[in-house]
Order: C-alpha cells, then structure tokens, then sequence
C-alpha cells in the first residue's frame, strides 16, 4: 500500500496539479490546498484502481483530474469504516471522517472526464499529526479509532 500521486490546487472545483511531496498540517490538511482548513474533509484520497477502471472506460483522466490530493494502490478504501487512522510516509497521520460525497453541482472535473468518481469513491480525511509526504511512501492501515476518543 503506498501513495502513487499527490495533487494540490489553489482553487477548489478544478483539476490538481501533481507534485512529488506535500506537507500535511494538523488540524487543516494539505498545505496550499484549496480544501484544507478547519473542518472534516481536509485531505482527499482516491484509489488508482478506481481510475485505472475510468480509464479503461474509455475517459482520458490522470492523477489529480478527480480533485484528489492523494492516490494511492493496493487500498480498498470503501471497505474502511469512518474512523479508520492511517499513517503515511513516516509521521504523518489521518483519521477518515467521510466516504464519498455529494455533489451539488457539475464542475470542471465531470466536464473535462465526462464522468466524476469521487461523489461514489473518494475518502476525505482529517490530519492528526503532520509531516512530509511523498509520492513513493507507504501507507498503514492502523485500527479503528473511532470508538476510542
């Protein structure tokens, strides 16, 4: 399990650009990140397989084009129950506070891809503990968290 893009954008509803690294802030998300802030959906994730699958549908999308700060392989993220905590790299940490979301209006992405995945398969996340990320790192599955707090 490890990250394979990560994408930032200075405006929210448009693609992401990609770069090697970002920074992770606690308690607000990916630093230059349109979505980061004080609320639950601070950093997003989307699986490379969930746009493998769009892609071999016949639409010309790439990493960041759904608005994902990170994609990552080998995860099945939709079978991680809110409240899951992941590390990434080697000190940040994220607990997921949402599966999917809703969408109220059409954006730049379903009209540039034809199609959005992530209303039915991105996860949003908070950042408990910052650090450094880069495309490369490995990923943890920690225990749920949830009940704990």
């Amino acid at each position: 399990m490890k990250i394979v893009s990560i994408a930032i954008s200075s405006k929210k509803g448009t693609r992401k650009k990609c770069t090697d690294q970002a920074e992770l802030i606690p308690n607000h998300g990916v630093k230059g990140d349109a979505h980061a802030g004080e609320w639950h959906r601070q950093v997003s994730f989307l699986a490379q397989e969930s746009i493998d699958t769009v892609r071999q549908q016949g639409l010309d999308v790439s990493f960041g084009d759904f608005a994902e700060n990170i994609a990552t392989q080998g995860i099945d993220w939709l079978s991680l129950p809110v409240g899951t905590r992941l590390q990434l790299g080697v000190t940040a940490l994220v607990e997921i506070t949402q599966i999917g979301k809703e969408c109220h209006q059409k954006c730049a992405i379903y009209y540039k891809a034809g199609d959005c995945i992530m209303p039915r398969e991105g996860v949003f996340a908070r950042v408990l503990e910052g650090g450094t990320v880069r495309t490369g790192d490995a990923i943890q599955i920690l225990t749920d968290q949830s009940s704990n707090d």
